[in-house]
């Protein structure tokens, strides 16, 4: 790369920040090395940047490479603004942010993205690829080696008929794939679940898919105590939007959000809602930056224990403090977690006085109190 643009300006923020977790590293430089020659060949509005996690593909291919008129998807809210963040600290220009299909990928010759730890989200992105890019579309798909598997290849296989891995360099290697073999859309995928009667709608890069996850399965059990005098609701970090369309099916007065960083949670949330017929308020957003402050009565939460693939507690930490600061004074956060995590301290600090429903080894259920 060209001494103009500088990898270690690039942040995290609004992302969590931590010693041990970076916004740039070996696989992304790795991915614009291996798709140099190809580049070259590109014109302007060519080149599309997926699964870019703050902005170190998207505005390395511009600043390195002079891509121009670059389109880029991220799933993620937090990594949209965390790019947008890194290209006004750099001041490089020249992309657009947009959803994941036809729009993104139409005309595509050259496909730079980092390789999602889901295999449900890595076949929907192949799978749009391989529908709506330029038959001569190379994809260079990359990802550190701890994090890499066989059957990456076999899903890749299944959209593409060339595919085939690069020499690893700093514990990260690359796989390329070529000649794009269309297929009509499976994503998203539907699901009756038995035990609650409702049809659940996932995206593949949402968490669990169309089923019930087990930590969602023990926050359900206690829909009816929450707080029975709520007007307001939200389902914070939704996925699929199970317990937002659970509880205003079973509360039908009150007025539920469900809200996501995701763009496959939020849409896999509304149909959800759609497929049960339930009125749900639906919103992407970076924790509740969107919700005023003590405005909701009630919050239910099933947080990630880990950001990207790094095992972390920071995402927690940050929704908690959302769901504190969005509480109106005697609302009510209902977590479900780890019991390993042991949060019932900083719920305490953070949010108000707080107390054990349940606990079984695995997972743990407390309300906190906003004071």
């Amino acid at each position: 790369m060209p001494p103009a643009f500088d990898f270690d300006a690039l942040r995290r923020r609004p992302d969590v920040e931590a010693e041990n977790l970076f916004a740039v590293d070996a696989s992304d430089r790795l991915i614009l090395d291996e798709g140099a020659d190809a580049l070259r060949a590109t014109a302007a509005g060519q080149v599309v940047v997926i699964g870019d996690r703050h902005g170190a593909l998207t505005l390395g291919v511009i600043a390195g490479h002079g891509a121009l008129d670059v389109r880029t998807s991220q799933d993620s809210l937090t990594g949209e603004r965390a790019l947008s963040n890194n290209a006004a600290v750099t001041g490089v220009t020249g992309f657009r942010s947009l959803a994941l299909g036809e729009e993104l990928l139409s005309g595509a010759r050259v496909v730079l993205m980092q390789l999602p730890k889901s295999l449900g989200e890595l076949d929907e992105v192949a799978e749009t690829i391989a529908r709506h890019a330029d038959p001569s579309v190379a994809v260079f798909a990359g990802g550190r080696v701890k994090h890499l598997s066989h059957a990456m290849n076999d899903v890749l296989g299944r959209h593409f008929g060339d595919v085939r891995a690069s020499l690893g360099r700093q514990k990260s290697r690359v796989l390329l794939a070529r000649q794009p073999q269309p297929s009509p859309p499976t994503w998203p995928r539907r699901a009756f679940v038995d035990e609650l009667g409702i049809w659940v709608v996932a995206h593949g890069a949402v968490f669990a898919g169309p089923k019930l996850d087990v930590g969602t399965r023990e926050l359900l059990r206690f829909l009816d105590e929450m707080k029975p005098d709520a007007r307001t609701a939200v389902d914070l970090g939704c996925g699929t939007g199970i317990l937002a369309a659970m509880l205003a099916r079973r509360r039908p007065g009150l007025e539920v959000l469900a809200t996501d960083t995701s763009a496959a949670a939020v849409a896999s949330a509304r149909e959800t809602a759609a497929a049960n017929g339930v009125a749900l308020i639906v919103r992407r957003d970076d924790g509740l930056a969107q919700q005023a402050d003590a405005s909701a009565d009630l919050v239910l939460l099933n947080p990630p224990f880990h950001t990207g693939t790094t095992v972390h507690t920071g995402v927690a930490h940050r929704l908690f403090q959302e769901a504190a600061r969005a509480l109106a004074p005697g609302g009510e956060l209902w977590t479900v977690y780890n019991s390993s995590l042991a949060y019932r301290p900083m719920l305490a600090r953070m949010v108000g006085k707080t107390r054990q429903v349940a606990r079984t080894p695995k997972f743990t259920v407390t309300v906190s109190r906003r004071a």
